[in-house]
Parts: C-alpha cells; structure tokens; sequence
C-alpha cells in the first residue's frame, strides 16, 4: 500500500475511535491503527497507539492483539535502537501467533526479527528469519510479502561451500 492509503484509513480510523459504536470496540481500531504504524515505520503513531491497545485489552484474553500490541513494540524500539527490548517484545509475539497459528502474522514478526538482526548486523540470524517469514507467505500465498522477504534475503550473498 502507498503511503498515502496508510494515511486515509487512519485518519478514518481516528474518526471512528472518537465516536462510539455497538459494532467496532476501541481495541479493533487501535490494533488496526497500530499496525498501519508499523506498516509505515511511523514511530509517533507506534508510541500512540501501541499502550492504547494494550489498555484497551487489559483484562481480556485477546492473544491476537496482544501479539500484535508485542510486535509493535517490538519495531518501535528498534526504530529506536533499543534492539534488546526490541528482540524480547518481537519473540513474545512470535510465541503468541504460533499459539493462534496465524501464519501471516508469524511471518510478518519474522520479517521484523529479520529486520532486527539485519540492524544488529548479525546475518544468518537476519537470514534464518527473512527464511522463515518467506517460507510462511509462500504456503499461504502472500505473494507481495513474500516477494519482500525474498528481497530481503536476496541482499545476502549465498554461503560459499568449501
């Protein structure tokens, strides 16, 4: 998605969490509006909306939010440099969409930890994980994820054999 669909739907979402409503809770929009920020690396949106889901899901045992809550944390502190807690939140959220078997999702968190390693210039590990995030797109088709996961590994020369 170009940057300014990111932008249309959470200024419509924005709306929306302003106006009450029997058919959308306050924790679909802020997961919806948290994960266009990680879409858009946009860290402003990341530190807004990312403890406003994690409210709004206090006391409820909602593992998809809660994994989506972990892997939006996890970006914004390595967007941040805080690859430590970046790592552990990014781990907590693969643990959780394994559980929920969402296989879009764990590649996506996979990518992320990809992406973290890549930071962190820590290569098989950058690669293990853009590996995995392409195995899971392929298999359920995902094809422009993939096809971003497949750039990603490919930036990485293959292992010389001896």
């Amino acid at each position: 998605m170009a940057q300014g669909e990111f932008a249309l739907v959470r200024e419509i979402l924005i709306k929306a969490i302003q106006r009450p409503s029997v058919i959308v809770s306050d924790h679909d929009v802020y997961a919806v509006l948290v994960d266009a920020a990680v879409q858009q690396r946009d860290t402003d949106g990341l530190r807004e909306y990312a403890p406003a889901l994690e409210e709004a899901i206090t006391n409820m045992e909602h593992n998809l939010y809660l994994a989506t809550a972990h892997r939006a944390w996890g970006v914004l502190h390595r967007l941040e440099g805080q690859y430590d807690q970046a790592k552990a939140r990014l781990l907590k959220a693969v643990a959780l969409f394994e559980g929920l078997d969402t296989h879009w999702q764990l590649g996506r968190t996979h990518f992320e930890l990809g992406e973290l390693a890549a930071d962190r210039e820590q290569p098989a590990e950058a690669k293990q994980h853009y590996a995995r995030a392409l195995t899971l797109f392929e298999e359920m088709g995902a094809m422009p994820d993939a096809k971003r996961a497949r750039d990603a590994l490919s930036s990485y020369p293959a292992e010389e054999v001896p």
